[in-house]
């Protein structure tokens, strides 16, 4: 199979490698489309991410989905020919992590793209069967792909613990701050307002489940008054801001990745009895995320914004620099002509199920 790789140094190259065998309790899936994270670009520009340093080749790539060709002794033969999204992790489900359902804290996890762990920016991948979750047939290949970062957005306004009617706070209008608005939106969230300095970036939050958009020390940010903050940008001063902005008794979600350590108003965290915590990843979230996707309370096709085949790889991994973009995908397989010639700055105005009719403005976005 051909498998994009990147090398310690940066240097990333095409090479064959020998297709995987499943184990028994494993599926082989001929991956059909893979989203670029943040994390892939990080290991591309930097080598490392934390502990984690890029020492030999590695495969990149945990966003992914596609279809079940073989299968492990154990696993019904039933299952050749499902579509699939695939979940990235390998626990031992007999750790106390697992066994307690927070198999995704396993201190002995193998997750996609995780050196040495490779990923799936490659044509077969071999998943254990229980993380290779069957899509139906009105989800894309493109959102079985993104049901990874779907998965991180659920786990975070689970975390937040709002729903009907309450307020929330989202640092960030990148992939997973606009993901987290639109499973805020599906879970009945009243208010919405995303903090975000990039304009660009404010006008899609519009489009994406946000009610209020404001720019960091230009806005004014809710004082004291929303029931949680979600923290997707990593920055320290959007988690300061956000923390003096929950009410008594809020809840306060790192999800961004940012600075080892930062300094936190702890007499506001103390005084109003606050709740922080953070996300690691995502458990139990598939079921959810392929119910927001078919019921169109999610849309994540509408979250492309460029496709690449495997020889681009490189451009894929930047294309989080280009004005306006959001998610990139790549087929390993070839792009297929059905979505070739899609415009890959596709303008998400078009799709305006969770538009705010009262705060939306119609207006190109210029990518």
């Amino acid at each position: 199979m051909r498998a994009s790789l990147l090398h310690p140094g940066g240097r990333m190259t095409v090479e064959h490698r020998p297709v995987p065998k499943p184990g028994s309790a494993e599926v082989l899936v001929r991956i059909g489309a893979v989203g670029v994270c943040g994390s892939d670009s990080h290991y591309l520009r930097h080598g490392r991410i934390g502990d984690h340093i890029v020492t030999e080749p590695i495969i990149l790539g945990h966003e992914a989905g596609g279809v079940i060709v073989d299968v492990g002794d154990t696993v019904s033969r039933t299952r050749l020919g499902q579509r699939v999204s695939i979940e990235p992790q390998r626990p031992d489900m007999a750790s106390r992590e697992s066994r307690r359902g927070r198999y995704n804290l396993c201190p002995h996890m193998r997750f996609f793209a995780t050196p040495p762990v490779d990923g799936a920016l490659c044509e077969y991948v071999t998943i254990g069967e229980t993380f290779a979750h069957e899509v139906p047939a009105e989800v894309s290949d493109e959102a079985a792909a993104l049901c990874e970062p779907l998965s991180v957005a659920i786990a975070a306004i689970r975390k937040a613990e709002v729903g009907m009617g309450d307020s929330v706070l989202i640092a960030g209008a990148g992939p997973i701050g606009l993901l987290c608005a639109q499973v805020a939106r599906a879970s009945g969230v009243g208010r919405i307002v995303i903090s975000e300095p990039d304009s660009l970036r404010r006008d899609m939050a519009v489009n994406f489940g946000a009610t209020d958009v404001v720019e960091p020390g230009a806005g004014a940010l809710p004082g004291g008054d929303v029931d949680a903050f979600v923290d997707a940008s990593g920055v320290a001063a959007a988690v300061v801001a956000g923390v003096r902005s929950l009410r008594p008794a809020g809840r306060a979600v790192l999800v961004g990745m940012g600075a080892d350590d930062m300094t936190l108003p702890t007499s506001v965290i103390q005084n109003r009895e606050i709740v922080l915590t953070g996300v690691f990843r995502y458990a139990n979230t598939w079921p959810t995320a392929l119910s927001l996707i078919g019921s169109g309370r999610v849309d994540l096709d509408a979250m492309v914004t460029g496709r690449f085949d495997l020889d681009e790889v490189p451009a894929a991994l930047d294309a989080d620099r280009t004005p306006g973009s959001i998610k990139a995908i790549v087929y390993p397989g070839g792009v297929p002509e059905s979505v070739r010639f899609e415009s890959t700055s596709r303008d998400s105005s078009a799709w305006r199920p969770f538009v705010n009719p009262a705060t939306h403005v119609d207006k190109e976005v210029q990518q």
